[in-house]
């Protein structure tokens, strides 16, 4: 790691100035669900996006309170809907220093905003809530994140069952845990960071698919999902696809999803297993296939304390890909991805995340240098504070030990893996 000196980035000295003295005052609208429920942000979450065993539930149940009359059906009789409208928007801005500048990319760098997001997010009617995210991430604006479900309950051997429909856009996004990732730490980062070039199949559709499946939660404890998935793309890319798209499914793509939960005391644990199996066109809609196999494990352990909670989460996803080169010829090529964090959170707003990433795999040459191998590891460490619920204002730091394959010169232009280091001041707003 190189050393910092705080005379050697003005702009950051900038913000941490504006940021310490600028007057916000309080903030009296928070987000939907907050509005629909009438119950703090605190009640859902650790520290949004992290949700806490309450949290995880409302989703469950439809983005609804678990003991609503509606949840029930007791309201299901008169057709009523909900009484307010679910809107809600949010606002990211970051500054971030690269260690060393990437040729011809301006460093010290300002978004304003990183993303800004609107939503359509609450229960709408008995039984269905939605989770809705169109954004602008500074060049255009599009479909971010959506999970439609309908949520109910039911009773097997005098055991509560909650089940429910998901309609989404992205494998994991319905996901109620914070391993997978969609949600998975850190939630937000720079737009303007160095970040390895390859990444699992499961992580890289969001926007561009629309699933559809069902799940099931068993006497609060054993928790399954099955959804297939069709290409669905949206933004720059034409739907209906065609010759010219990329990353189009051959066919539907299964995701499952097992997991085990169980709250003991100020204790709570969920170990589980997931899966993803696309077919994916090399390049537009018919031809050679990459055949994908991702098959993961995550933990999650969480303990509260009277000051505060601390949380701990891990997974690993190893991938298969069969990419067809000729009609009988094809490669096997293998990666894997291992990602841990482990955070402290205190009722004072204050929260403190410390967290590792490790990749490894075959020579691929769609990562581009010398050695042609995903190889990463580093460090990422976030410090925070949450003046109020819906307000995030967060220093994050990436180091990396190895960056696409080696440490040294792995770009052959002489860029260690130390370059892309970078320093992030975030702003995040929900109201």
């Amino acid at each position: 790691m190189q050393n910092c000196k705080i005379s050697n980035y003005p702009g950051l000295i900038f913000l941490v100035i504006v940021l310490l003295t600028i007057n916000i005052g309080q903030v009296k609208g928070v987000p939907s669900y907050a509005r629909q429920t009438g119950l703090s942000c605190a009640a859902c979450h650790f520290s949004f996006p992290e949700l806490n065993s309450f949290g995880r539930e409302f989703k469950m149940n439809g983005y609804a309170l678990p003991n609503s009359s509606t949840l029930e059906g007791k309201a299901d009789r008169n057709g009523k809907l909900t009484g307010s409208l679910p809107l809600s928007a949010s606002i990211q801005s970051s500054f971030t220093n690269i260690s060393k500048d990437i040729p011809k990319v301006q460093n010290n760098s300002v978004a304003l905003p990183q993303q800004l997001s609107l939503f359509y997010a609450g229960q709408v009617t008995p039984h269905i809530g939605t989770f809705i995210q169109m954004s602008y991430d500074g060049h255009k604006f599009g479909m971010d994140n959506i999970d439609i479900r309908y949520s109910d309950h039911a009773s097997i051997l005098n055991k509560k069952i909650v089940y429910g429909v998901t309609l989404n856009n992205n494998p994991t996004v319905q996901d109620v845990w914070n391993n997978l990732p969609a949600w998975r730490f850190p939630q937000a980062s720079s737009d303007a960071s160095n970040t390895p070039a390859k990444s699992a199949v499961i992580e890289n559709l969001g926007s561009q698919v629309a699933g559809l499946g069902g799940y099931m939660l068993f006497n609060n404890f054993i928790f399954t999902e099955v959804t297939v998935y069709r290409s669905a793309q949206q933004g720059s890319f034409v739907n209906p696809s065609n010759s010219q798209s990329t990353m189009v499914v051959d066919g539907v793509a299964p995701y499952w999803r097992l997991a085990l939960q169980h709250q003991w005391g100020k204790n709570y644990a969920e170990l589980g297993t997931f899966g993803f199996a696309p077919k994916i066109y090399a390049s537009g809609i018919t031809g050679y296939l990459k055949k994908f196999t991702d098959l993961g494990v995550d933990l999650q352990y969480e303990h509260n304390f009277n000051f505060g909670a601390t949380t701990i989460h891990a997974s690993f996803i190893q991938e298969k890909e069969i990419r067809e080169v000729t009609k009988v010829l094809s490669n096997s090529l293998n990666f894997n991805s291992y990602k841990f964090d482990a955070n402290l959170y205190m009722k004072n707003g204050i929260g403190v995340t410390a967290g590792f990433f490790y990749s490894e795999g075959s020579v691929d040459s769609k990562v581009i240098s010398w050695s042609n191998k995903p190889d990463s590891f580093g460090y990422i460490g976030q410090l925070e504070y949450l003046p109020w619920n819906n307000t995030k204002i967060a220093l994050q730091y990436v180091l990396y030990e190895k960056f696409d394959g080696t440490i040294w010169n792995y770009d052959s232009k002489k860029r260690t893996a130390a370059d892309n280091n970078s320093l992030c001041m975030m702003v995040w707003l929900n109201f």
